[in-house]
């Protein structure tokens, strides 16, 4: 989206920048949900009305993350516009406004599963349909969504485009000259070729709009499938996109205050293996989730309201350490704790993935767990000890919430993999291996709740 060219290129150095496709980011919903909604149909319904419809609990929403996702931030900033009331142009006097944010955060916490990728959220749909009901999504995705669907005999959701607030994507590509003049001939050969009508034509083939407005009917293709509630002919009118410093704002607002917070609990591998550097990156790991300040510069830093749990393990399970919000004096005492780690000892994933299921058991039983984005997130190098395995599997399903509280995995050097995508793919989690950018693994990581 250009909006990351408008925040980022401060010294005015990206040049001969031009779209090459567009995709509106819009509500993927059941259709026999459009259905029962009267939602079918129609070109009328708003953001508000998506708010309210999920908040009665008519749909379970996923969404990606506005910090960490450019399909959340796009939805996001639309969201924001039409809570303001449409204005021309989104001010920061706009988000200052006790009532916007109030509705912001309401709108937010009717998010059920979230995402840092929007590619990830269709492929855990299509591998886990009942998990959720509707996706805030790009057009494009969900078209891809639908025919995926359809091949498999199931129901194909129905595309909802905000009557306000509707906002797009428009996938530029553009050039950062280094002072090579072939290149930037090829450059600029690459991009007429991207912008020839023969592309054009197969862009729009595979679900992406290519004109400035709307598109030329006729020959779109099968996925521009009109039941689905798409229209090939449809003129888009998208907000317009606010002041970079607006726009940072806005970002900032999502991450410290609106978005609906998260419980996650960080399942910390300290067995003998993790000795030397893999236990130094770990706890780098932590250092920058932990640090206000360094968290900030990546939009990781936690909220008010959020919940963080530290589970430290080996071949046993340590006492946990929990914090409470965002208060930097609690943060440092925990970075403090984990800084003390020391390496030594089996390893026995799976007894501490049960102790983390029980500590989140409390919040389910009385009720507080649905007011949070919860994750359980496991930070390993090696392969667990067997022996607790089929326990942990079948704590999972006596618990019942546990299958909706995703496992993720940051791997760091020589994690058995198929351990982890084991325990992603039976509670709708994600494989991050950690590799040399820790910060970005974070990134996407965090994303995810």
């Amino acid at each position: 989206n250009s909006l990351w060219i408008e925040l980022g290129d401060r010294q005015r150095v990206v040049t001969h920048g031009a779209s090459i496709l567009r995709s509106p980011v819009v509500l993927g919903v059941r259709t026999s949900i459009a259905q029962s909604l009267g939602w079918t149909g129609r070109d009328d319904v708003t953001v508000q009305d998506i708010a309210a419809a999920a908040r009665t609990g008519a749909f379970r929403l996923a969404m990606t993350s506005a910090t960490q996702s450019n399909s959340g931030a796009t939805a996001y900033l639309g969201f924001l516009y039409a809570l303001a009331g449409n204005p021309d142009i989104l001010t920061l006097e706009d988000l200052a406004r006790p009532d916007l944010q109030a509705a912001a955060r309401d709108l937010l916490a009717q998010v059920d599963r979230s995402s840092g990728s929007s590619g990830w959220l269709m492929d855990a749909l299509l591998a886990n349909p009942d998990a959720y009901d509707a996706m805030v999504n790009y057009e494009s995705v969900i078209l891809e969504t639908n025919a995926a669907l359809t091949r498999a005999g199931r129901e194909p959701l129905y595309l909802v485009y905000p009557a306000n607030g509707l906002a797009v994507a428009d996938s530029p590509l553009a050039f950062v000259s280094k002072g090579d003049p072939a290149k930037e001939e090829q450059f600029l050969a690459l991009q007429a070729h991207l912008l020839s009508p023969e592309v054009q034509a197969q862009l729009l083939r595979e679900g992406r709009r290519t004109g400035l407005l709307g598109l030329a009917g006729g020959n779109a293709g099968p996925l521009w499938n009109r039941d689905w509630g798409v229209d090939p002919d449809r003129a888009i009118a998208p907000v317009p996109m606010p002041a970079a410093e607006v726009i940072r704002e806005a970002l900032r607002l999502y991450q410290s205050d609106l978005r609906k917070p998260s419980l996650t609990v960080w399942v910390l591998d300290v067995s003998g293996s993790m000795e030397g550097q893999p236990l130094a990156d770990l706890k780098r790991a932590m250092d920058l989730l932990l640090d206000p300040e360094a968290a900030a510069l990546s939009l990781l830093q936690p909220s008010a309201r959020d919940l963080t749990v530290i589970l430290p393990f080996s071949n046993r399970v340590f006492p946990a350490i929990t914090v409470e919000g965002n208060d930097p004096a609690a943060l440092a005492e925990a970075r403090a704790g984990v800084d003390g780690l020391a390496a030594d000892g089996g390893t026995d994933l799976y007894a501490a993935l049960a102790a983390a299921m029980d500590l989140l058991a409390p919040y389910a039983a009385d009720g507080r767990l649905a007011a949070y984005l919860p994750a359980i997130v496991a930070m390993t190098d090696g392969a667990s000890d067997q022996s607790n395995r089929d326990a942990m599997f079948r704590h999972l399903e006596e618990l019942g919430f546990a299958r909706e509280v995703p496992i993720h995995a940051i791997a760091f050097g020589a994690a058995d993999t198929d351990q982890l995508q084991e325990l992603n793919a039976a509670t709708i989690g994600r494989l991050f291996p950690a590799g040399d950018d820790l910060a970005a693994t974070l990134r996407s990581a965090k994303g995810y709740n």
